[in-house]
C-alpha cells in the first residue's frame, strides 16, 4: 500500500501493490481515509484528481459536526453504527466485540459499500478516523478477493500509526476525565492492533468459511464477487 499526502487529512492510502492470488491489488481504485472535512483547497483537489467515488460511512451526528464539501466525486453515506459512536465509549466497547458488532449489525450496508468498490470506479472509503469502520470495510473487500492476509492486517495495523500523536494524546486526556473507569476507551480511539484483525479474519471464516462467504451471505451475488476481483485484482502476468 502507499500512503499519501492530502492537505487537512489524515491516514489517507492508496491499497494497491497488496498481493493477491491472482495477482496483486490495482493501483489507484481503492482508497482509504479519515475524515474529508478538514481538507484545503489543495487537498480537495488532490482527491478529486484521484476518486471518482467517496463513501462516508459516519453517522448522521458525525457528518453533521464535521461535514464534507468537496465537489466533483460522488459522494454516497452509508453509517455503519447502528446507534452513535459515543455509545460504544460509554459501554466500553472492545475493538474485538465492536468490529463482531458490524459483522452482525451492519452486513447489508457492508455490501453496499462494496458493490460501490465493484463497480470499478477509482473509490475512497473513509469515516471519522478511518480506522475502524474503514478498516472493517477495506479488509472485507480485500480479503474476499483473495488478498495476501499478512498484508491486509498490516494495512490495518498502519493507521495507528498515521494518527496525529497531538490528536492521540488530547483524546486519550478526554477520555480518561470522561470515562475513568473504562478498559477499551483508548485502544477504541486511537489503536488498530494487528492481531485484532487477524482475530476478525479468522472467525469470519470460522463462521462464514471466508470473506467471500460472509458477503454472500448478506446478500451478495456471484456476480458481485466476480465484478469486485474483475475492479480489484491485477492478473498475474501469463495469468489467464
Amino acid at each position: 500500500m502507499t500512503v499519501l499526502v492530502v492537505d487537512g487529512v489524515t491516514n489517507v492510502r492508496d491499497v494497491g501493490g497488496i498481493p493477491a492470488a491472482k495477482g496483486s491489488i490495482r493501483t489507484g481504485v481503492l482508497l482509504r481515509s479519515g475524515q474529508l472535512s478538514g481538507a484545503t483547497t489543495s487537498g480537495a483537489s488532490e482527491l478529486r484528481a484521484r476518486v471518482r467515488h467517496i463513501v462516508d460511512l459516519r453517522d448522521g451526528e458525525e457528518v453533521a459536526a464535521e461535514p464534507s464539501e468537496i465537489d466533483g466525486p460522488d459522494t454516497t453515506h452509508l453509517p455503519l453504527f447502528l446507534g452513535s459512536v459515543r455509545s460504544f465509549f460509554e459501554a466500553d466497547t472492545s475493538l474485538d466485540d465492536l468490529y463482531l458488532h458490524l459483522l452482525e449489525e451492519s452486513g447489508e450496508r457492508l455490501v453496499e459499500a462494496i458493490r460501490i468498490i465493484a463497480a470499478g470506479e477509482p473509490t475512497l472509503v473513509h469515516c471519522t478516523v478511518g480506522k475502524d469502520r474503514t478498516g472493517v470495510t477495506v479488509a472485507l473487500a480485500l480479503s474476499a478477493v483473495g488478498a495476501d492476509r499478512d498484508a491486509v492486517i498490516a494495512d490495518y495495523a498502519l493507521t495507528e500509526s498515521q494518527l496525529p500523536p497531538e490528536r492521540n494524546r488530547r483524546i486519550a486526556a478526554y477520555l480518561r476525565q470522561q470515562h475513568p473507569e473504562a478498559v477499551h476507551a483508548i485502544a477504541l480511539a486511537t489503536q488498530s492492533p494487528a492481531p485484532v484483525m487477524r482475530r476478525l479474519l479468522d472467525m469470519i471464516d470460522e463462521r462464514w468459511g471466508s470473506a467471500a462467504g460472509y458477503l454472500r451471505a448478506q446478500g451478495m451475488t456471484d456476480g458481485e464477487l466476480r465484478d469486485l476481483e474483475a475492479a480489484l485484482v491485477e492478473p498475474a502476468a501469463g495469468a489467464s
